[in-house]
């Protein structure tokens, strides 16, 4: 409704400016006052219009003030020295707002416009890490926002199966064992005293096994070992394990290196199905935890795009070809891209002196797929990679594709011994989940000594992964972030606080048996009492979730969201505390504003991927 009457304030200044005759504005900005006794809405339109009027802002803000026509909704507006106040009637408004609230409230009128959204995309050699967690939470919040907004998004997750970094894993997998002591029993399907033995069975009983080259004979057991002894969301963990190795090997004998090139050329080339069948397992074992891990985390994608799809279709040699053919390229050893002209001193490698394509290349193939299937591209990546960015974006000019729109993000790190008791190299985003729900576990146990361990399991599940995708979208993208457990756990400050708002409300509800304001005659019921500004207050706020849904969506920000979630939960908070709900003579219009703010906390919630417990 806020959308609305911004919108309808808009038309009235633009009437009034033509009534004057003058030149209208390419803007009429709209903010809020610093007071609530300065106004619900202001504008400083007077600041466009003095440098052509060749007149202060005061007196432009006076005249405008003297012949606008207001909105219905407004009761009065004034001139504050160059501003324009605007005094809603809450009388009015609240009826409306109330009655536009539904099960849907805040999703706009559809856009004819395709986004194509491309987050996560992490390498397939291990589990996702904590570096990794802000760019699905941001990505996945955005698609969520975008959707609400009436964008038709695609997202998407690149899948890199001809890196360096998993033809280290498939060398693993030929040449490697893995330890099978990182094995616990909560990760182990069918435990035995030694795996590998009862793989050596099964080979045994399948003489067709000992025609395979003794590497490709050893990654067949290790394949096997992950889909037979290895649950669906450990085996990146696994991998990773594997990996781990790999470069403990490189790091003792530096000819490995080729021999981990070499596996990069043969899959490249495609002459190799049983190579390939390596490659394709190893990614997919991977991709299986991480797709566990993505769920619980209530990420989602519509589609995960191998980048070896781009060099067998043929796209890649297309590229170079047309970048040959227009001149662009330059060759000593490798083929190459001078973008000097461009302001960037390092030049872009095509093509290997092998004859084997590089990320960059296959990633301009997937640039332009995305071109030719959205209308806007949007990348979700992490600051470092901004000049590979600017270097992408350049050559989509030359081939005639869109240049994305990119998201950057500063990255997340943990205070040194919050996770004292997970011990390795880096901290995965399973690990973070556990420790959340753990810790959360505690503090409802502290709290609600009436919950058994698997209601408190329950909602600690909604509380624990809910406080880590608020604590990352709640903050700007370009601010680092130290996650610090007290402030995301906060009942009072974090996540929990919101959510614990709309438990508040649902309890409220509980209590009627059933309360229903689809034919609550609120325009009577306002007709005959007056708001208190508590109640004003909550429905200021409940009017604004469409317009904050249309800014987050049109600035690709989250954290305006995460912002209006606890806004709303303050208001709503701020009512209870001080507004008798049961029993109270306005009880029905009150019992009205308990449902209507449930709804839009919910719904908010629900743009950031959290949960909406109905119990805390």
């Amino acid at each position: 409704m806020y959308r609305k009457l911004t919108a309808e304030i808009k038309n009235s200044v633009n009437d009034a400016i033509n009534k004057l005759d003058w030149e209208l504005p390419d803007n009429i900005p709209i903010e809020e006052p610093p007071r609530p006794d300065m106004g619900d809405i202001a504008t400083s339109v007077a600041f466009e219009l003095s440098g052509k009027l060749k007149r202060s802002p005061m007196e432009i803000s006076k005249e405008l003030a003297s012949i606008i026509t207001k909105p219905a909704i407004i009761k009065e507006v004034i001139s504050v020295g160059p501003y324009l106040n605007f005094f809603i009637d809450y009388q009015k408004y609240a009826d409306l707002v109330l009655n536009s609230v539904n099960d849907i409230y805040g999703q706009l009128e559809p856009k004819n416009e395709k986004i194509v959204l491309e987050h996560t995309s992490a390498n397939p050699n291990g589990p996702l890490h904590i570096g990794h967690i802000r760019n699905s939470v941001l990505g996945d919040s955005l698609s969520r926002v975008l959707k609400k907004a009436g964008y038709d998004v695609d997202t998407q997750y690149y899948v890199n199966d001809m890196g360096r970094q998993i033809a280290m894993v498939v060398w693993g997998l030929l040449n490697l064992q893995f330890n099978t002591s990182k094995l616990t029993s909560a990760s182990v399907k069918n435990p035995v005293i030694d795996p590998y033995k009862q793989i050596e069975t099964i080979i045994e009983e399948h003489p067709e096994f000992n025609k395979l080259e003794d590497n490709y004979l050893n990654g067949l057991k290790n394949i096997l070992y992950l889909q037979i002894f290895v649950e669906n969301n450990l085996r990146d963990h696994q991998i990773g394990e594997l990996y781990f190795q790999v470069n403990q090997e490189l790091k003792s004998n530096d000819e490995l290196k080729n021999s981990v090139d070499e596996l990069l050329r043969v899959y490249e080339r495609g002459d190799d199905p049983l190579l390939g069948f390596f490659f394709k397992e190893a990614v997919n074992a991977c991709l299986e935890g991480t797709g566990l891990t993505l769920k619980r985390l209530q990420v989602d994608h519509d589609a995960f795009i191998w980048e070896s799809k781009f060099v067998r279709d043929g796209s890649v040699g297309k590229i170079i070809s047309q970048l040959e053919n227009g001149g662009y390229t330059e060759e000593n050893e490798v083929l190459y891209l001078s973008l000097e002209d461009y302001g960037i001193e390092k030049e872009l490698v095509l093509m290997r002196s092998d004859g084997t394509s590089l990320y960059s290349t296959r990633d301009l193939a997937y640039h332009l797929e995305k071109s030719r299937k959205g209308d806007v591209v949007i990348d979700i990546l992490g600051s470092d990679h901004k000049l590979a960015i600017k270097q992408i974006s350049i050559i989509l000019g030359f081939l005639n594709g869109k240049s994305p729109e990119v998201i950057f993000y500063e990255f997340i790190t943990l205070p040194e011994g919050s996770m004292s008791t997970r011990k390795g190299v880096f901290i995965s985003v399973d690990d973070l989940m556990e420790e959340a729900v753990e810790r959360a576990v505690k503090e409802i146990k502290l709290r609600r000594d009436d919950l058994d361990d698997v209601a408190a399991s329950e909602i600690a599940e909604k509380i624990g992964v809910g406080a880590i995708r608020y604590y990352i979208a709640r903050l700007s993208p370009e601010k680092h972030i130290v996650f610090k457990w007290d402030e995301a756990l906060s009942f009072e400050r974090g996540c929990a606080s919101i959510q614990y708002a709309h438990a508040r409300a649902c309890k409220i509800l509980q209590k009627t048996g059933g309360f229903d304001a689809t034919h609550m005659d609120l325009t009577g019921v306002l007709s005959e009492y007056k708001l208190q500004t508590p109640e004003i207050e909550l429905i200021k706020v409940i009017s604004r979730f469409s317009w904050a849904v249309e800014e987050s969506a049109k600035n690709r920000k989250v954290h305006h969201i995460s912002q209006y979630c606890m806004d709303l939960a303050s208001a709503f908070n701020k009512f209870y505390k001080s507004m008798p709900v049961l029993g109270s003579e306005e009880e029905e219009l009150r019992l009205a504003l308990v449902d209507k703010s449930r709804i839009t906390l919910r719904n908010s919630l629900e743009l950031l991927g959290i949960d909406a417990p109905e119990s805390m």
